[in-house]
């Protein structure tokens, strides 16, 4: 849920972490760019799979706005897509990979957090199927939803730490 300042930008966000818990951070400001979307340089982002105990991500990059959802990660090389990096995408119910240069596995969350479908092996210039049931995605490196044993019903935490408070 977000709520806007007297301009109409959005100044808070409420976000609901993994256990349930919702805490309310502010958004980025308008003038950070699109690649850069940590609130500060110190945070922490990262995806667990509390299920099989496994981090799918420890550098997740977040895309939450119009244009970070679209561009997704387009102009990414591979060697910088590397294990432990991940894009979290909400809201969102399918992707595509037009125009990128290498494959990406794609974990489909619901409302809780929980994996409701998976695309491995997904190729450069293919679309992913849309699924309603699924409010956001995860875009992984190619082979993390196979060496993390992840599959459909896990739950996923999702968080930005900051310091050592869970902010997100």
């Amino acid at each position: 849920m977000e709520s806007a300042n007297a301009n109409g930008a959005n100044s808070k966000k409420t976000v609901t972490l993994g256990d349930g818990d919702t805490t309310t951070r502010s958004a980025p400001d308008a003038e950070s760019s699109a690649a850069n979307t940590r609130t500060r340089p110190e945070d922490v982002q990262y995806a667990y799979n509390k299920t099989r105990q496994a981090f799918l991500a420890s550098d997740l990059d977040i895309a939450v706005t119009h244009w970070r959802r679209l561009i997704g990660l387009l102009g990414t090389r591979r060697s910088n897509f590397t294990h432990g990096r991940g894009l979290w995408i909400a809201p969102c119910h399918g992707v595509h990979t037009f125009a990128m240069t290498f494959a990406i596995d794609v974990v489909y969350l619901d409302v809780d957090r929980t994996v409701v479908h998976l695309e491995e092996n997904v190729r450069p210039w293919r679309v992913t199927p849309v699924l309603m049931n699924a409010c956001s995605v995860l875009e992984l490196p190619l082979h993390t939803i196979f060496s993390t044993g992840t599959s459909v019903g896990d739950n996923i935490e999702l968080a930005i730490e900051s310091g050592n408070k869970v902010a997100a």
